[in-house]
């Protein structure tokens, strides 16, 4: 196994192939996609095209293409998830960030595809997208424990239909997802943490910031409309786990 690392849009990603490194070619490609991502859509970066929206520099109608399809892709899950995922901030102002991480890595699988990479795991901050496999078997992650860095909750084997996991929470970054509901649902403790297995990265990620965000009824919703594994820990140390989790593919902590 071979790995490539590297910087980009504030975090770090790693990029693991289950034989030799692609091109260096291939490998700036990939770069150049979160770049590029970043490049338009930070609100960290004061000349990104976001921003200048953000400043009222640019208004949004006049914004390019790509922008505005972003934030109507936003919208469309704002809808989807009865406003739990929003694309925008508590004072107005559009936020995509929950969305565009996610966007660049797909973005860059295609990226690697096209470039005939077959096996590779692409780690963008805990969050990962995989493709075939390594030394013959699933690639296979982790989640980590919420109250113990140290720990995992469980292993996941990424499959073809389950090929990216995304896990949104409060361990490492605190209260950065504004909740409907900090109380929680009804009696039940608010989650500290949500991962959610799907066959692409971005359902993967905007459902987990979703149920995050909106709690048990969230996920008793996102559950209905979409095929996805999902498992949830309370402040408490409470778990969740749909039934994929809890017959095979995962190993639950009791």
């Amino acid at each position: 196994m071979t790995v490539h690392i590297f910087e980009t849009m504030g975090t770090t990603v790693s990029l693991r192939f289950g034989g030799a490194l692609p091109s260096a070619a291939t490998l700036a490609a990939v770069e150049a996609c979160f770049d590029r991502f970043d490049a338009r859509f930070s609100l960290y970066r004061p000349d990104s095209e976001i921003s200048r929206v953000a400043a009222a520099n640019l208004a949004l109608y006049r914004a390019s293409a790509e922008l505005r399809e972003n934030y109507a892709e936003a919208l469309d899950w704002r809808g989807r998830t009865s406003g739990a995922f929003t694309p925008h901030r508590p004072d107005g102002v559009i936020d995509l960030n929950g969305l565009i991480k996610a966007k660049a890595m797909a973005a860059s699988a295609v990226v690697l595809v096209a470039a005939g990479s077959t096996d590779w795991l692409l780690n963008v901050g805990g969050d990962i997208l995989s493709s075939g496999s390594v030394d013959g078997s699933p690639w296979s992650v982790g989640i980590v424990d919420p109250l113990d860095a140290a720990g995992m909750l469980c292993a996941v084997p990424l499959t073809p239909g389950r090929r990216a996991i995304a896990t949104s929470g409060t361990a490492e970054r605190g209260e950065h997802v504004w909740r409907r509901d900090v109380a929680g649902q009804g009696d039940e403790p608010a989650y500290s943490q949500v991962s959610v297995l799907a066959a692409d990265i971005v359902t993967a990620d905007v459902l987990a910031t979703a149920i995050l965000a909106g709690g048990r009824a969230q996920l008793t919703s996102a559950l209905a409309q979409f095929d996805i594994e999902v498992l949830t820990v309370d402040a408490s140390g409470g778990l969740t786990a749909t039934a994929g989790l809890r017959s095979g593919r995962g190993l639950v902590r009791a």
